[in-house]
């Protein structure tokens, strides 16, 4: 095995792509649009296609198939994606880097090796890999250190054309391509944070082109029907612009940047395993339709240590929902409850954990049966499946003709289905063996980062002069946050992240001094009780709140309504305040 070499080595074929480097987006999820690699490649000019295929909960679903199929572990969509585009992109000369391997990078690599020979495709087939720690954490079904993007770089210089990874950041995917591109040395810490800015944005595709947007009725429907896919088009001195290809749908404006640079972070301090980019740096700037140029990004040496997932099963849940249709709703919920739970105390085996929800979406004298109905919902736990399986369903089931009038559920309670944990530890960066397996099968040690900073909170910065108090001000009027406010809301691990920005200075200047961590426990009452961390991001307009275990042990542990927090931010926008008219 070798070591990287310390100064960059541009292949030729990369070193020929004519500047700015432009860098698709082709999959923000496992599972995104199938038809989006193709899309790309013929929609318009690229240089580099990426996809994102991995998520928190995307390592456990591969751990279980790895559990069944030990050659597996890797996203299969990728490959079936492949069988149709990989001719097209040898023929454009477009460069795909792709997390798709997954828990198996190798075995994905390989699969890739046998497509390309059976299509008659050159193809030049690399992989990263040293993320998988599974070994060192025997109680966990994966574990996996986010890597950085020079294994990527590496691949990239010495000629791949095709770099499939396992577990690095998301970012990655972008800053890697950018790094060998422009031969940028790992210190460059400026230039690495603006790609990390521009991969952030592209990571959750169509997120960047008006998916999943705040303002999304602003704009034509048909528009949005089928947005396009992300471009970032990526300066040598780190700035870029996010565009998408001409004549695709979707919208790319200060808006839909905003909410996707907000979205799963949260202070001001964006760390990942090369660089920590500064986001109280980013500015944006509306540079023509559906192109928003992003500058000024500062970057610091990367902290010391590198972040793994930890994945592991942590016992079994079921559910069941019962309908109370009509009056007395409160009350119904209250016997059948009371009866269930002594039912479970008789049978001895009652689950480790019990959570009961009312959900009252029940309207008085409703002109339909479903809109007359609540819903009450039972989510049980337990390491062992009967508790949760058979003894749970034996007692709601007894229950169907001896509980509350108009007795049924959403659907009977099955035998408990396994769930899963995600936490999180750091180790030290040298802990770690990121090495690049080129196309030629030679194994290339990437070095660990040489400068560390180690992560601190920075001081919040001063907040703009308030808006004057009424009567100067005018009148407020009650009405909903998200009349002058956008949102986008996300999941780390047990937390909760909500970005909110607001597109006028003066309602920024409201919005700083209004929207406070008390008020924001006041707005969503279910944070109440939980830590909740404000930052704030001038440069941005925008607030960033982090809400700590709100999502108890991951999103796999499944434990609220929303276990992903996705509509956080719409559920904040959606509630009522008084708000200055002057900015209604």
């Amino acid at each position: 095995m070798t070591d990287a070499a310390p100064g960059p080595s541009l292949s030729p074929d990369l070193h020929s792509v004519p500047h700015p480097l432009r860098i698709g987006n082709a999959s923000g999820f496992y599972g995104d649009r199938f038809d989006a690699m193709r899309e790309m490649l013929t929609g318009g000019p690229l240089d580099v296609l990426t996809g994102d295929y991995l998520a928190e909960l995307t390592m456990l679903i591969l751990g279980r198939d790895r559990l069944k199929n030990p050659a597996g572990g890797y996203a299969r969509t990728f490959l079936r994606q492949l069988e149709e585009c990989l001719g097209l992109a040898h023929e454009k000369g477009v460069r795909i880097v792709a997390n798709a391997g997954g828990l198996n990078p190798a075995g994905l690599a390989d699969a890739v090796r046998e497509l390309a020979q059976r299509l008659g495709v050159p193809a030049r087939v690399a992989h990263v890999e040293g993320d998988d720690l599974t070994a060192r954490h025997p109680k966990s079904l994966a574990a996996h250190a986010y890597l950085g993007g020079e294994g990527i770089a590496t691949c990239l210089r010495e000629g791949a054309g095709i770099v499939v990874t396992g577990r690095v950041t998301d970012a990655a995917l972008v800053t890697g391509p950018a790094a060998a591109h422009f031969g940028w040395a790992p210190d460059a810490y400026d230039r690495l944070a603006g790609a990390v800015v521009a991969g952030h944005v592209l990571e959750c595709g169509t997120q960047a082109t008006g998916g999943n947007y705040a303002f999304f009725a602003e704009h034509d429907p048909e528009r949005l029907h089928h947005p396009g896919f992300p471009v970032a088009e990526i300066h040598e001195d780190g700035t870029s612009v996010i565009t998408k290809h001409d004549g695709t749908g979707g919208v790319v404006d200060l808006g839909t940047v905003t909410a996707q640079l907000l979205y799963e972070t949260s202070g001001a301090r964006y760390a990942g395993p090369d660089v920590t980019a500064r986001l109280d740096t980013v500015r944006l700037t509306r540079e023509g339709p559906d192109r928003v140029r992003i500058d000024g990004v500062r970057g610091e040496a990367p902290p010391p240590t590198l972040k793994v997932g930890l994945n592991r099963l942590g016992g079994f849940r079921n559910e069941v929902v019962f309908v109370l249709t009509g009056l007395d709703i409160e009350k119904k919920a209250a016997l059948v409850r009371a009866q269930l739970e002594t039912a479970l105390m008789a049978a001895k085996s009652r689950p480790a954990d019990v959570r009961w929800d009312l959900a009252r979406t029940d309207h008085p004298d409703a002109p339909t049966e479903e809109t007359a109905s609540a819903l009450l919902r039972l989510v049980v736990r337990d390491p062992d499946q009967d508790t949760v399986g058979r003894t749970l369903s034996g007692a709601a089931v007894e229950l169907a003709l001896g509980s509350y009038p108009g007795f049924h559920v959403m659907a009977p309670p099955g035998k408990g289905a396994p769930y899963g944990v995600f936490e999180d530890v750091y180790v030290p960066h040298g802990e770690v063996d990121h090495v690049a397996v080129l196309h030629d099968g030679r194994r290339v040690r990437v070095m660990p980062a040489y400068d560390t900073r180690v992560l601190e909170p920075l001081v919040e910065p001063p907040l703009p002069e308030p808006l004057p108090e009424p009567p100067t001000l005018g009148t407020t009027r009650r009405a909903p946050l998200g009349l002058v406010a956008g949102a986008r809301s996300g999941d780390k691990g047990g937390n909760a992240n909500v970005g909110v920005w607001a597109r006028s200075d003066d309602a920024w200047r409201w919005l700083a001094h209004t929207l406070t961590t008390d008020r924001f426990r006041e707005l969503l009452p279910e944070t109440a009780d939980l830590t909740v961390v404000r930052h704030v991001l001038p440069n941005l307009r925008a607030l960033n709140f982090v809400v700590e275990g709100v999502l108890g042990e991951g999103v796999a542990a499944q434990h609220r309504f929303d276990p992903q927090a996705k509509a956080l931010g719409e559920w904040l926008r959606s509630r009522h305040l008084d708000i200055p008219e002057v900015l209604l």
